[in-house]
C-alpha cells in the first residue's frame, strides 16, 4: 500500500433549510491510501454520497482540510477543479449517465475530447478502455442495445479512459440485477487488484463492499471505527 491519495481532516458539512441547520457529516477524518479499494458503507441519508462529492470536488464541505493527491481541493476555483478532476478522478454514477444519441465509443470518449490527444491516441486509449471491461466489440452499439450491465460497463470505461488517479462508484450496483452486479463489482476489483487503482465505493449492500479491501461505516454523518 502507498502513500495517502486521499486525507480528509475535520470534516462537516451542513445545509440550511429555511432557518434550520441540517447536518450531513460531522467531524469526519478519514485517510486513503495509494491503492487501497475502500468501501464505504451506510443507510441512505447516511452522507456516504455528499462525502464522495466532497471528495471529487463536486461539492464544498462546510468546515475541514480536503487533499487529494497533495492537492487542497478545498482552495481550488471551479474551472480549476474542473480540470483538476478531468486529469486525476474518474466518477461512476448509479444512473449510468450514457448520452443516448452516442455509440459506446464516443460515450467513452468524451473525458478524452478535453485533452490535447490526437484522435489516434483517443482511439486507442477508448478501445484499451473497453476492452478492460469486456465490451471491445461493443464500441458501435448505442445504449439502447446494451443491457443494464454493459451499460455501466461503459459508464466505468468512461471513468477509466484518462487512466485516473483515484475511482469513485458511487452505488454503482443499485440499478442493476445480481448477476450484473457481480460483473460490475469484478471489474472494479481487478482495477483494483491488476491495475493498483485506488477505489472508493459507496454502497449500502454488504456483498458489494466485501469486494474492497477495507470497510467503513458512515452512521448519521459520523464515521464509525475501521473494520478492515
Amino acid at each position: 500500500m502507498g502513500n495517502a491519495l486521499v486525507q480528509i481532516q475535520n470534516l462537516s458539512k451542513s445545509f440550511r433549510r429555511d432557518s434550520i441547520e441540517i447536518r450531513v457529516l460531522e467531524n469526519i477524518n478519514l485517510e486513503v491510501k495509494e491503492g487501497e479499494f475502500l468501501a464505504l458503507m451506510g443507510p441512505s441519508g447516511s452522507g456516504k454520497s455528499t462525502l464522495l462529492n466532497i471528495i471529487a470536488g463536486i461539492d464544498k464541505p462546510t468546515t475541514g482540510d480536503v487533499r487529494v493527491l497533495n492537492t487542497r481541493i478545498t482552495s481550488l476555483s471551479e474551472d480549476e477543479l474542473a480540470i483538476w478532476r478531468n486529469r486525476h478522478i474518474g466518477f461512476v454514477f448509479q444512473a449510468f449517465n450514457l448520452i443516448p444519441v452516442l455509440t459506446a465509443f464516443e460515450n467513452v470518449e468524451i473525458p478524452l475530447l478535453l485533452t490535447r490527444l490526437s484522435k489516434k491516441d483517443r482511439t486507442r486509449q477508448v478501445m484499451t478502455a473497453l476492452k478492460l471491461v469486456g465490451l471491445g466489440d461493443r464500441a458501435s452499439h448505442y445504449p439502447r442495445q446494451l443491457s443494464g450491465g454493459q451499460e455501466q460497463r461503459v459508464a466505468i470505461a468512461r471513468a477509466i479512459v484518462t487512466d485516473p488517479d483515484l475511482i469513485l462508484a458511487d452505488e454503482p450496483t443499485g440499478d442493476l440485477d445480481a448477476r450484473s452486479a457481480n460483473e460490475v463489482l469484478t471489474i472494479l476489483e481487478k482495477l483494483n487488484k491488476s491495475l493498483k487503482k485506488t477505489i472508493i465505493l459507496v454502497t449500502h449492500d454488504p456483498h458489494a463492499a466485501e469486494r474492497a479491501t477495507r470497510i467503513q461505516h458512515l452512521e448519521k454523518g459520523t464515521l464509525r471505527k475501521d473494520e478492515g
